[in-house]
């Protein structure tokens, strides 16, 4: 297995811009008619920071409106950046929220955190602030805001006081424009400011930000884009970018870029001096954002046991932005005196959501059956949207200008509604308005809404707005052709998507959507299940050819949003009884895969003990990269199988701490290939070899790494035939080592 992750420098090589040649009021200076004095000349100056600090921090302010429920204990500043030496496998092609679901939304244990006030300063004394920063995280992490609260700290001088102006930008803005100079552009986005050269001709440090480079629509050409140095020129605003990165433009002002992980990884790693990432919300800071956002605490911890008992549920709500919402929607459905119906699955999740917001205009005191109601009075509505999500999300476009909702046929005057302002925010800027739904999943639930109605009545196929495509007659045709271009998009684009239209064929979450979805039809859950059971393949059978591929483990999701749980639930039964059969199917090996990141049982400790072989192993490799505690004993494990471990620990992805193979039939080569391993592994800290064969060679190999690795800090080699030869090999290394605390070897 190839690690494949980007490397990025930790630090400048490119000089210390902190340094600089004149006096940054000079410029202004001689932009005034006579001569003015100096002292004048730095108050204009500083007159005009004033003034753009206003602005600025007025635009905060107003965009804080839409983010108030964040609790200020929980805010993107209190929770530190992490500084990352790139960007792993899974980040750089998966979903977001496959990204989540894979690593149960937990941390690199290994990583460094970093202080939002540190972004741009020096890592050490001898290194120099980051010309070019990127920052990366899930949508509905927290980016953006963390961009609000740098603005807003920087207003007030508590951030970066050395940098005279920040330019914060967002790229959904540059979708709206074609040619345009660096001049321009600053002009346009801040008229306040009296001349932009002023600003941006080097003689101040100047921060620009770029926020939402996922929600770029240009592509980021850096090989072929048309060299532009001139900050008066105009150009594409793709080359704009792209010589603004490279620093064809701008070359003494710092760049600070946000995205998501995927597109992020587009941009070349020699141009990046310093990858952050965004973390998630751990357990405990879900627990705390309850507490903080419900006066009732009784309610807060309902809704927390709610979520341990339904893991899909709490990995969900990593995700800040889905937290608040799986909150919000909980409590008005225990408010509603609820509580048996409190949604098991994301789909049902998202049905009462979208009833929660339907609701939200209409008149106290109703009758529980006025939702059905309600939704059917706004289907004129929620169609047009559901429409302009699922285009939208086929099409990778993620915000919309008013032209586009008119073209889908959404009524601008009703996007003010109470429903609509819950699923769609209006975002305003100097240059344009455009609308972006509240976040990635809603936009994925509303488009699987539309598939869902669209595909009873379509004689087309629905992914090709032509009218020219192939005849598609029927839901079960529709349903088909969304699940084969899913599991044929390598990047996992339209997991979800599936995810919520299985999901929607569900009892429990088309109820409180009936008044869109129309009438229920039970015989289309029973087939739907039967086809994504033949997609996982036979239950008999022994596992084999290659690996158990997201694409696979999602078809597994989708079993449990259509509630067809009779397979996950008979593994899930065997993994918890420790009675899994060494020989598994291919299903049961995806439903292994999906059980390793959802099921409680494997959160601490993944015990595959005596039901593994290489086939499996082979099979189910990229899915154990995330299980902190691996336990593979009385495997009968060869040579063969430590060199596919080998390939596991040695990926940046790998996130397993503690590994026990005991038992297992283990030579000196098995264990050269993990003593390979270690030399580049970052987070294991324990391994038990005990009871295998490993012999004098294999202690020699592990002794030898030992004298390099810093990480692990318990080693069990006892009944392995090490003799006193390989009793002096871990005495030697042990001279050097400091690390290692715990080894056994008798």
């Amino acid at each position: 297995m190839q690690s494949g992750g980007q490397q990025y420098k930790a630090s400048l090589g490119r000089g210390d811009r902190v340094t600089w040649q004149r006096d940054c009021y000079m410029d202004l200076q001689w932009s005034h008619s006579g001569p003015p004095t100096k002292t004048s000349d730095r108050d204009a100056h500083d007159q005009m920071v004033k003034e753009h600090q206003a602005v600025l921090l007025q635009r905060v302010a107003s965009s804080r409106d839409r983010e108030s429920g964040t609790p200020p204990g929980l805010s993107s500043t209190s929770r530190a950046l992490l500084l990352v030496d790139g960007l792993s496998n899974l980040q750089q092609k998966e979903h977001d929220l496959m990204q989540v679901n894979a690593s149960r939304g937990s941390r690199r244990s290994h990583l460094r955190p970093l202080a939002l006030a540190k972004l741009m300063e020096p890592l050490t004394r001898v290194s120099s602030s980051p010309r070019v920063s990127l920052t990366v995280g899930v949508a509905g992490v927290g980016k953006t805001t963390l961009v609000q609260q740098f603005v807003a700290q920087w207003c007030q001088r508590k951030v970066c006081s050395d940098i005279s102006f920040v330019l914060p930008l967002s790229f959904w803005e540059l979708n709206f424009l074609e040619k345009m100079s660096v001049e321009r552009l600053v002009k346009l986005a801040f008229p306040h400011l009296p001349d932009p050269a002023l600003v941006l001709n080097g003689t101040c440090r100047t921060l620009l930000i770029f926020d939402g480079l996922d929600e770029f629509r240009c592509s980021l050409n850096f090989s072929d884009a048309t060299t532009c140095s001139d900050p008066k020129k105009e150009v594409s605003v793709e080359d704009l970018v792209t010589n603004i990165i490279r620093g064809n433009l701008l070359p003494d002002a710092a760049l600070w870029l946000t995205s998501r992980p995927a597109r992020a990884a587009l941009i070349p790693v020699g141009l990046v001096d310093r990858l952050t990432e965004v973390p998630g919300f751990t357990p405990q800071d879900i627990n705390t954002f309850l507490h903080h956002r419900l006066l009732e605490q009784d309610m807060a911890s309902q809704i927390w046991a709610h979520l341990e008992s339904h893991k899909i549920l709490m990995v969900m709500s990593y995700i800040p932005c889905i937290c608040q919402m799986v909150t919000d929607t909980l409590k008005y459905l225990l408010q509603r005196g609820s509580p048996d119906r409190l949604p098991k699955t994301c789909t049902e999740l998202y049905a009462h959501f979208c009833a929660m917001n339907a609701e939200a205009g209409e008149p106290r005191g109703r009758e529980p059956t006025r939702t059905e109601q309600v939704l059917a009075g706004h289907r004129k509505l929620l169609g047009p949207l559901g429409r302009l999500a699922f285009y939208g999300l086929i099409k990778h476009k993620y915000t919309f200008g008013e032209q586009d909702l008119r073209t889908y046929g959404v009524d601008l005057p009703s996007a003010q509604s109470s429903l609509v302002a819950g699923l769609l925010v209006r975002e305003e800027s100097t240059i344009f308005v455009a609308y972006r739904f509240t976040h990635l999943t809603v936009q994925e639930f509303l488009a699987a809404t539309f598939y869902h109605v669209s595909s009873k009545r379509a004689i087309f196929d629905l992914f090709s707005e032509s009218a020219v495509s192939w005849p598609k007659l029927g839901f079960q045709n529709h349903f088909r052709n969304a699940l084969q271009r899913s599991q044929q998009d390598d990047g996992g684009h339209l997991d979800v998507f599936v995810r919520f239209l299985a999901g929607l064929l569900s009892p429990a979450a088309a109820k409180p959507l009936a008044g869109l979805l129309g009438k229920d039809d039970s015989s289309q859950q029973v087939w739907a299940a039967e086809f994504l059971q033949d997609l996982l393949g036979p239950v008999g059978g022994p596992a084999g050819g290659p690996a158990v591929s997201l694409r696979a483990v999602n078809l597994a999701y989708c079993l449990q949003e259509l509630q067809h749980t009779e397979l996950l639930r008979k593994v899930e039964e065997a993994l918890s009884g420790g009675c899994l059969a060494r020989t598994l199917s291919r299903s049961h090996c995806v439903a292994l895969a999906y059980l390793l990141q959802v099921s409680p049982e494997c959160l601490q400790e993944t015990n595959l003990s005596d039901c593994l072989n290489y086939a499996t192993v082979k099979c189910l490799l990229p899915q154990l990269l995330y299980c902190s505690h691996l336990r593979l004993e009385n495997n009968n494990f060869k040579d063969n199988v430590m060199e596919l471990l080998g390939s596991l620990l040695s990926a940046k992805d790998c996130q397993v701490q503690r590994i026990s193979l005991r038992s297992n039939n283990i030579g000196p080569k098995g264990a050269c290939f993990l003593a390979e391993a270690l030399k580049m592994n970052q987070v294991l800290v324990s391994i038990n070899f005990q009871n295998n064969s490993i012999k004098e060679d294999g202690v020699q190999a592990l002794a030898d790494v030992l004298r390099i690795n810093r990480k692990l800090v318990s080693l069990n080699v006892q009944n392995n035939s090490i003799g006193a030869g390989g009793a002096r090999h871990l005495a030697e290394a042990l001279k050097t080592n400091q690390t290692l605390t715990e080894l056994k070897y008798h």
